[in-house]
């Protein structure tokens, strides 16, 4: 409940005084008779009247805080709120291919972009999200869901080597765009990550690309890796790293810039962590969730309860000291 008035209140200040007043007169006593003796009177049985003898007063105080709260105009306010959240599908299609091992990223491309793709999905509430991993083949990781929980534990599981290796980028758009095929979102993206030249797969990128335009999804792609060469891990038989050698960093960017520019999307060069991070924060910021919140805020005034109830208590008050309390005049 709140008060339309609530200073009003302040007026609450005079009941306490008014009680002082009535007690401080009580004991003074009123108009007296002189008598011979008291013990006849101690000894008289005492009525109801007399246990009564303070009710018009209590009422009285009840009278006048219903009245004070009344004029600062009591109120409940009903609010309803429905809010309308238009969610976007989002498929990130991320390369797993050996060199995503490549160390130019701390600790390596591969951990880097799982962080930073966590991170992303965090912060996509209401969305649902899809992963599709690909190297030399492609499949679904996580189909389309608003649990961020299981697709954190995914991005987590991810990893390299499970898959045969190599860069089939038209392979990997191909699940992503499948994987938005049924989509009844007015918004639908594709993220593409990848370090590397379309060398595997039997699709061609450029063929996805066009579907993927007709069918009204954006791809945003990513290239991942620094300029120049790059530390890459050699590994043995047993899968230990027995070597670090320096590699040139080969990214296909005029295919990555025209999978997007045909897709109404953006290319985008990561060279550390930090860009990355940029990028999915840009991305973040381009494709924004539309919420509509309606809100219906009704009050109603309360204040002719308050008064009824005074109204009530004064009725009882005249009740009890002129019939109850009846005086001798």
């Amino acid at each position: 409940m709140e008060f339309a008035n609530p200073k009003i209140l302040w007026l609450l200040v005079v009941i306490p005084l008014w009680v002082a007043y009535y007690v401080w007169r009580s004991l003074q006593g009123g108009a007296s008779i002189v008598i011979s003796s008291t013990d006849s009177l101690r000894k008289a049985p005492r009525t109801v009247r007399y246990y009564l003898r303070h009710l018009p007063a209590v009422l009285r105080v009840g009278v006048l805080s219903l009245i004070i709260v009344a004029l600062a105009r009591p109120q409940t306010i009903e609010q309803n709120v429905k809010t309308n959240v238009e969610g976007i599908d989002i498929v990130l299609a991320m390369d797993v291919s050996g060199s995503m091992l490549a160390r130019d990223f701390k600790p390596d491309r591969l951990t880097a972009a799982k962080e930073v793709a966590a991170q992303f999905v965090a912060s996509r509430e209401g969305d649902r999200i899809g992963l599709v991993v690909f190297a030399g083949e492609a499949y679904t990781q996580s189909p389309l869901t608003t649990d961020q929980s299981s697709l954190q534990t995914l991005l987590a599981r991810m990893r390299s080597g499970v898959i045969e290796d190599g860069t089939a980028i038209g392979n990997g758009l191909a699940t992503a765009v499948n994987r938005l095929r049924e989509s009844e979102a007015k918004s639908k993206v594709v993220i593409l990550l990848t370090d590397g030249v379309n060398n595997r797969g039997h699709i061609a990128p450029m063929t996805i690309a066009e579907i993927a335009k007709d069918m009204g999804i954006k791809v945003y792609t990513i290239g991942v890796g620094r300029n120049g060469t790059a530390p890459y891990p050699v590994f043995d038989e047993r899968g230990r790293v027995v070597d670090v050698v320096e590699a040139k960093v080969e990214i296909d960017e005029a295919l990555l810039k025209e999978i997007a520019e045909i897709t109404g999307g953006d290319y985008f060069r990561a060279t550390d962590k930090r860009t990355l991070e940029s990028i999915y924060a840009q991305i973040n910021e381009m494709e924004k969730s539309k919420v509509e919140v309606y809100e219906t805020i009704h009050i109603n005034e309360e204040f002719l309860r308050f008064l009824l109830i005074a109204l009530a208590l004064l009725v009882a008050e005249f009740l009890v000291k002129y019939i109850i309390l009846k005086r001798i005049p």
